[in-house]
């Protein structure tokens, strides 16, 4: 990862010298929907009537054997044609499976543009006939209900998604003079700019230096015309069109994991509320219907634990494992993982504290059976003597 110094500006020279003549690329719009607890191990064929295939991506960068964790089953759907910002377009949908019950949805719309600043509308999309977010809902809510019969414990409707937006320009960049720009140079003379289309402000020189700098602090560069420049709520890459997807995945994923996180701490919120209430009531469920579902709890959870685990397998040297680092920590997942595994250890002091409880009433109610036992061998005992 890379630092700039906020206190360091390029002059109006720099500037001009890097002012690239034209940007074409395409905005890909990541959607991460938690549909089900998970989906069953049977065989989906088809979806919204397209057969699925196995998704598979190749490395172009040093990278090791075994890039990835998922293998999802994938359906690319038939394009839309619709009428963007920028006049008419070619809308490409995909919809991936994963077996940990979700979706992602992709959706890719291609540009060309004259400046950076001509980006910030493709943040919230608006067809003439629409918002592209409202058709990605409705998308997402036919994949749920067509998945329904493969999935265990479907959810009843749509709770929010995890959207990540991804500005991807093909390189090499051409500056005004027909040079070729480095990526690096470029991301140094427009640096506002980029951290203003990253943060959805159309007015880039309102933001400060530190604002502008710790959103586009953390960018890595592999060669030298390609960048990525990852925050929060969007990236911007900069490569060879080929090279897009193999980055997209690794941020695909990372956008998913964050929805299951999310996922689970609802799941986890919602025990605990239920532990709270048995504890405060002084009355516990059935005790095998309590440890079931906390075996449930910990085994899928400890599922989740070994799919994130073994995602960062690839750590190391290689440019894609430090853009998964990089977008991990702007995701915060390493704290959410903690988070979760506290919650866990809460929820699971709670039901040993509460089993307990109830091994402790059975005893007294053992020892009370003994003593009226005793008393009553004495009763007839008393009784055989006199009679």
């Amino acid at each position: 990862m890379n630092h700039g110094d906020a206190s360091h500006e390029l002059s109006p020279d720099t500037r001009q010298t890097n002012r690239v003549a034209q940007y074409t690329g395409e905005v890909v719009y990541v959607y991460a929907f938690d549909v089900a607890y998970e989906i069953k191990r049977l065989p989906v064929r088809e979806l919204m009537g397209q057969p699925l295939a196995q998704f598979s991506v190749d490395a172009s960068k040093r990278a090791p054997r075994q890039l990835f964790f998922y293998r999802p089953q994938m359906v690319r759907l038939p394009p839309l044609e619709r009428i963007g910002p920028h006049g008419p377009v070619r809308v490409q949908r995909v919809v991936k499976l994963l077996p940990v019950g979700a979706v992602s949805i992709t959706v890719r719309v291609p540009f060309r543009v004259e400046r950076i600043e001509d980006l910030v509308v493709y943040h919230d999309l608006q067809f003439t006939n629409g918002a592209l977010y409202e058709e990605v809902r409705q998308l997402a809510d036919e994949v749920r209900l067509e998945l329904a019969p493969y999935c265990v414990r479907p959810k009843t409707q749509l709770v929010d998604e995890e959207a990540y937006t991804v500005f991807c320009i093909e390189s090499p960049l051409i500056a005004m003079d027909g040079r070729q720009l480095g990526s690096e140079s470029w991301h140094q003379a427009y640096r506002r700019e980029i951290a203003a289309l990253l943060t959805q402000e159309t007015e880039g020189d309102r933001l400060s230096n530190q604002e502008a700098f710790e959103n586009t602090g953390r960018y890595l560069s592999y060669y030298q015309h390609d960048l990525v420049v990852l925050d929060w709520d969007a990236a911007l890459i900069v490569d060879e069109r080929r090279n897009f997807d193999e980055v997209l995945y690794i941020m695909e994923l990372a956008n998913l994991q964050l929805a299951e996180l999310e996922a689970y701490d609802r799941i986890l919120d919602d025990a605990l509320d239920r532990c709270y209430r048995d504890v405060g009531m002084q009355a516990l469920r059935s005790r095998a219907n309590v440890l079931r579902e906390l075996r449930e709890i910990r085994v899928d959870f400890a599922r989740l634990s070994d799919e994130l685990s073994n995602i960062s397998k690839f750590f190391g040297d290689w440019h894609l494992a430090r853009i998964y680092e990089n977008i991990s920590a702007r995701f915060h997942l390493p704290d959410w993982h903690k988070a979760l595994d506290g919650k866990l250890k809460t929820l699971d002091d709670l039901y040993q504290m509460l089993q307990q409880d109830r091994v402790n009433r059975w005893m007294v109610i053992l020892e009370m059976t003994i003593v009226l036992l005793f008393i009553l061998d004495l009763i007839i005992l008393v009784w055989a003597e006199h009679y």
